[in-house]
C-alpha cells in the first residue's frame, strides 16, 4: 500500500509533505519493498499515527471488567472505528480472585477488525481511602508484591501500568522493588509533594488523571501536581473531555509540563458511544447525563468520551494540533515503553494510521 500526498506527521512533531509506504503492515523506506502497489490519495489531509489509549476502562456498553473476552472485542471494534488503534484495558479495585479472571481474558489474540491490546492498566487495589473517587473503598488493600505478581503471571506478563497511592502503608517498599517491572503511576492519593518526590526518586514515572482524585496544586503545598512537573522523567494523564480539567487547566498542562510528557486518556467507561442513562463501573451504579458520568452520591466516575475526541477537544481548547496529536499517539508509546512499534510513522514500526480532514474529521483508518 502507498499513501500519497498526505501531510504526515512525523516524529520531529510537526507536518511534513510526503509519501508512506507500507509493505505487510510495516512502514518501509521506499516503493521498491511495496508487493502491493495499491494507493491511497491523502492530498490536502492530515496523516498521523493510530491513536493510543492508556487508560480505559470500555465503551458501547461493555466493560474490561466484565471478564469476558467479548467484552474486549466490542470495546477493540469500537476504539478502531474511532481512530484509536492501540490501548490499554484498565481494572478497577477489586476482589484479587475476581481480577484474575478478568486479566485472563487478554491473553489471546482480537480478530483484525480490533484495536491492539498494548498492555493493561492495573488501576488499585493499593489506592488511598480517601481518594478512591469511583473505586469500591471495600476492595482497597496495602500495596503487596505477591499479589501483583500473580495478577500479571495470569495475563502473560502484560500490565504496563499500575496506579497506586504511594503514602499507604509498603508503597514506598512497593515501588522500590517493582518500578524495574512495571510502570508505576501515582493517582488516587493524598501524597504530599514529599512523599510523591520520594516515589518519583524510588522509580515512580507517571501520575494518573492528573488533578482529579489527589490533593491540589496548592502554592504551600504543592502535592503530586509539584512533584511530577519537577521531575522530567515523569509522564502525566490528562482527561480531556471538558469534565474532568477546566479549559484553562488544560492550556496550562501543556505549558508546564511541555508537550513531551501530557498522556492524553480517555478513562471512558462502558457508557462511551452511548445514550444518557444508568450503566456500572467496577460493579457500582452510575448514571450518565450528557457528557458526565456519576456515582449516586455525586463523585465523577470515568468519562463518556473517546480518545479522539478529547484530542479533538484540547485542539479547541487551545492546544497546538501538534501538541494534542503528541500527547495521543508518541507520548502514551514512550511511557509504556513501546515506541520501537508504536506511536510514530517511522520506518520498521506498524502501520497503524489516521487520515483526517483539515476540520480533524477521519477519513481514513490503517491498522
Amino acid at each position: 500500500m502507498i499513501i500519497k500526498n498526505g501531510l504526515v506527521f512525523n516524529e520531529k512533531g510537526f507536518f511534513e509533505n510526503k509519501d508512506i509506504f507500507i509493505n505487510n503492515n510495516i512502514i518501509v523506506e521506499s516503493i521498491d519493498k511495496v508487493e502491493d502497489k495499491t494507493i491511497i490519495d491523502a492530498t490536502d489531509k492530515y496523516v498521523i499515527p493510530g491513536l493510543i489509549d492508556t487508560h480505559i476502562h470500555g465503551s458501547v456498553g461493555y466493560d474490561f471488567c466484565k471478564k469476558d473476552k467479548n467484552n474486549l472485542v466490542e470495546i477493540a471494534k469500537f476504539l478502531k472505528s474511532k481512530g484509536i488503534t492501540s490501548f490499554c484495558p484498565t481494572s478497577m479495585t477489586l476482589d484479587e480472585n475476581f481480577l484474575v479472571e478478568i486479566f485472563e481474558t487478554v491473553k489471546n489474540n482480537l480478530p483484525k477488525e480490533c484495536a491492539d491490546i498494548v498492555g493493561i492498566h492495573m488501576e488499585g487495589p493499593f489506592i488511598s481511602e480517601d481518594k478512591k473517587g469511583a473505586q469500591d473503598k471495600k476492595y482497597i488493600i496495602n500495596p503487596s508484591v505477591d499479589f501483583f505478581k500473580k495478577l500479571n503471571q495470569s495475563c502473560g506478563n502484560m500490565i504496563k501500568i499500575i496506579t497506586m497511592a504511594p503514602e499507604v502503608e509498603g508503597g514506598l517498599d512497593f515501588i522500590k522493588e517493582m518500578s524495574s517491572v512495571v510502570n508505576i503511576s501515582l493517582g488516587h492519593t493524598t501524597a504530599s509533594y514529599e512523599i510523591s518526590k520520594k516515589a518519583y526518586e524510588l522509580g515512580a514515572n507517571r501520575a494518573t488523571h492528573l488533578f482529579n482524585a489527589m490533593p491540589p496544586l496548592n502554592h504551600r503545598e504543592p502535592s503530586v501536581v509539584g512533584a511530577s512537573l519537577d521531575n522530567e522523567n515523569v509522564f502525566v494523564e490528562v482527561i480531556c473531555d471538558g469534565i474532568h480539567i477546566h479549559e484553562s487547566v488544560i492550556r496550562a498542562i501543556f505549558k508546564m509540563y511541555g508537550d513531551d510528557r501530557v498522556v492524553l486518556i480517555s478513562d471512558s467507561i462502558m457508557a462511551s458511544g452511548m445514550n444518557d442513562g444508568k450503566y456500572e463501573l467496577g460493579g457500582q451504579d452510575v448514571t450518565v447525563y450528557g457528557n458526565k458520568a456519576m456515582l449516586s452520591d455525586g463523585t465523577i466516575a470515568g468519562s463518556n468520551t473517546n480518545l479522539f475526541d478529547c484530542m479533538k477537544k484540547a485542539v479547541s481548547f487551545g492546544v497546538k494540533l501538534e501538541s494534542a496529536i503528541k500527547a495521543a499517539t508518541q507520548n502514551p508509546a514512550k511511557s509504556i515503553d513501546i515506541y520501537d512499534k508504536y506511536g510514530s510513522i517511522d520506518t520498521g514500526k506498524f502501520a497503524n494510521l489516521v487520515i483526517m480532514d483539515k476540520d480533524l474529521n477521519i477519513c481514513n483508518i490503517i491498522k
